[in-house]
């Protein structure tokens, strides 16, 4: 008899298909995660008078890294033999899947600090405002997971224990399924609540805040977030079997370093506001209308 509560997930991750090729639902959070991330970043741009050019290229940077980082950690971290001996296969055989959140956080601070290195942006005003974008996308792509029916949790008998149907053989009856920890949902909570606090303290403090805070307590509140439920995870590759701390965990450890050592950077600093628009604005950028006080004093 099932219990109460219990969740039979049997959801189709297939959204319509034409022959070989489908529209998944994890393809659709990843997209909504871009879209959602190039939203906002205009948003923080009108928010302090910049330009919303900047958006647009940020937002190409940002996917290119995103995706590139992704696939590269996933094949590099966790299943280096294969990909290394056909390193072809990482671009031929992307429809098997293999995306890295770790990956896709180096490629997105990389494609980040050259953005700012080619328009003479501050580095950490910007990665301040990715700090924000980053859990909600984060939350995104895993639901997009929970679609999937992919890196659920260990065996459970919680109330809100998931059976996931399309991972036993078809026709296998539902009692003998077991229940499982939905740690996509863990994950997907956890990252809300993180872009909650980010953005409240974004919007309420943002003109005397302290600049690396927020990136320090976003990569705190992932990759802690991560660390932690790791470890009621089914492990994701054979090699993690029997290991104290997972690949996933040893991960999490530098991006936590990380977000202490910029908290640190922050308070050590004085507050810092919004930044001032600069002439090496990206193609199509139209001119900032100056301050009234500016043009007097440039008159005087």
């Amino acid at each position: 008899m099932l219990k109460p509560l219990t969740i039979v997930w049997d959801f189709d991750p297939v959204i319509f298909s034409i022959g070989d090729f489908e529209i998944r639902y994890y393809s659709l959070m990843w997209a909504a995660a871009l879209l959602v991330g190039g939203w906002l970043f205009a948003y923080f741009c009108k928010q302090e008078k910049l330009s919303t050019s900047y958006a647009d290229t940020a937002f190409i940077y940002i996917a290119l890294g995103t995706m590139i980082g992704a696939r590269l950690g996933h094949c590099l971290f966790y299943e280096p033999d294969y990909y290394l001996a056909k390193p072809w296969a990482i671009i031929t055989e992307l429809r098997n899947g293999g995306l890295a959140s770790h990956g896709a956080t180096i490629g997105i601070i990389t494609a980040i600090l050259l953005w700012c290195h080619k328009y003479k942006m501050p580095r950490v005003w910007m990665l301040d405002r990715l700090a924000i974008i980053a859990p909600l996308s984060g939350a995104l792509i895993r639901f997009g997971n929970l679609f999937n029916s992919e890196i659920i949790g260990n065996a459970t008998d919680v109330a809100w224990g998931f059976k996931f149907v399309r991972l036993y053989p078809a026709g296998t009856p539902i009692e003998l399924m077991q229940a499982c920890h939905p740690t996509q949902l863990y994950e997907a909570l956890c990252y809300l609540t993180t872009f909650a606090i980010l953005f409240l303290l974004y919007r309420y403090s943002r003109t005397h805040y302290r600049r690396g805070v927020l990136f320090g307590l976003a990569m705190i509140g992932i990759f802690f977030t991560r660390f932690i439920i790791e470890f009621i995870k089914v492990d994701q590759v054979e090699f993690e079997s029997g290991m104290t701390f997972n690949m996933g965990q040893w991960l999490s450890v530098p991006f936590i370093l990380l977000g202490i050592g910029f908290i640190c950077y922050g308070l050590l600093h004085k507050p810092a506001g919004d930044v001032v628009d600069t002439e090496n604005k990206p193609v199509g950028a139209t001119k900032q209308q100056m301050p009234k006080s500016a043009k007097r004093f440039k008159k005087r």
